[in-house]
């Protein structure tokens, strides 16, 4: 890694409400027992038996079930991992017992619903820490939204998750504006999956198999179209451009999607069989870059000019080889930061961008720190 400034986390003030010596000890809401899910109860399990005091569940959820928090977390996130689907109007998280101020919920989900009660937890004081893009990383009035709760109510907001998984991005990034840096610009690889794949890309195989090898291993989504399209990478795009200041709103980022037409209207069940329709494409695209010297690499940029307008753009780019980007391997993320003070060289900050495992690392870095100040 170029850059180890600590877990990046906003921290807002702490609350006033009352003296730390009486406030109760803050407990766990999981949400989410997917592979990040059960990598974030797998390493609070870890670190419980190092001796490092994790707070306990109050309980553990997903779209189908609930768990007590008094149930062994490993047993619970089997039990709710083989639950049946569930009918009814709410899901089983909304109907819990009400979680308490001080109390911290993880959100482990991709889920746009659980997004939308990100601001609710934190007006009643309830601290978030989320791998979930769709809060900060989707509608401006959403994002504003989160920021004015946690303001006003004392709650915390730990994204440090969301993008880079955990590498010191996000809060680099707003501690150069809380001294007083002006952002210029961020160009970066911020999907770990579609690093993972044109790393790994020769124009020798189809891309179409490195894709089902990337979902297999955990680096796409389960419909590898989320990351292909580039809609993963205008999310975190958003997250960075708003933390620098810029109130960049979804329609204003240009998308270049790298699915085409036959795969994007293939349905959940045809996915498999639909995805060699990119071979071709990406093969031409491969071979021109490969005879110019030169380098793919899919990035999402933004630009703030002298009178404060936005340019924001996500696509695929032929880079030369020695372009600040192009460095590294594997799923890592890269990102180029231009301000007042990196003008001349651009701060680089570079490591692991997927994975369930580095993922769940940054969440609990999030609720240790919050657990910490309560």
């Amino acid at each position: 890694m170029n850059l180890a400034l600590g877990s990046s986390i906003v921290i807002s003030p702490a609350p006033r409400s009352a003296p730390r010596s009486v406030q109760a000890a803050p407990r766990l809401a999981l949400l989410g027992t997917g592979t990040v899910g059960a990598a974030f109860v797998a390493r609070c399990e870890a670190l419980r038996a190092r001796g490092v005091p994790v707070p306990a569940f109050a309980w553990l959820s997903n779209s189908r079930a609930l768990a007590d928090g008094d149930e062994a977390p490993a047993d619970a996130l089997r039990r709710l991992r083989a639950a049946p689907a569930r009918e009814g109007a709410w899901a089983p998280w909304v109907e819990a017992e009400s979680l308490r101020r001080g109390d911290i919920v993880i959100d482990a989900t991709a889920s746009d619903s659980v997004a939308g009660w990100h601001s609710e937890w934190l007006a009643r004081g309830i601290h978030v820490v989320t791998a979930n893009k769709l809060g900060n990383g989707a509608d401006l009035a959403r994002a504003q939204a989160i920021a004015d709760a946690r303001g006003e109510h004392g709650a915390r907001y730990g994204d440090s998750a969301t993008v880079g998984a955990g590498l010191p991005l996000l809060r680099s990034l707003r501690e150069l504006v809380a001294g007083g840096d002006r952002i210029r610009s961020i160009e970066g690889v911020l999907s770990g999956s579609l690093a993972w794949l044109f790393d790994r890309y020769d124009g020798t195989r189809p891309f179409s198999g490195l894709v089902r090898e990337a979902r297999a291993a955990g680096y796409t989504e389960p419909d590898p179209r989320i990351d292909l399209s580039g809609e993963d990478v205008r999310r975190k795009l958003l997250i960075l451009a708003r933390a620098a200041g810029a109130p960049l709103r979804t329609e204003q980022v240009e998308v270049k999607s790298l699915v085409p037409d036959l795969l994007a209207q293939a349905s959940s069940a045809t996915i498999d069989t639909a995805l060699p329709a990119l071979d071709a494409p990406l093969c031409e695209r491969y071979r021109r870059a490969h005879g110019n010297g030169e380098r793919l690499q899919y990035v999402g940029s933004f630009a703030i000019g002298e009178a404060g307008a936005v340019r924001a753009d996500v696509g695929l780019r032929a880079l030369p080889r020695d372009h600040p980007l192009c460095g590294g391997g594997g799923t890592d993320n890269r990102v180029a930061i231009r301000s007042c003070r990196y003008d001349a060289q651009p701060l680089l900050i570079q490591g692991p961008g997927a994975g369930a495992g580095v993922t769940a690392a940054a969440l609990l870095d999030d609720v240790l720190r919050i657990a910490s100040l309560a």
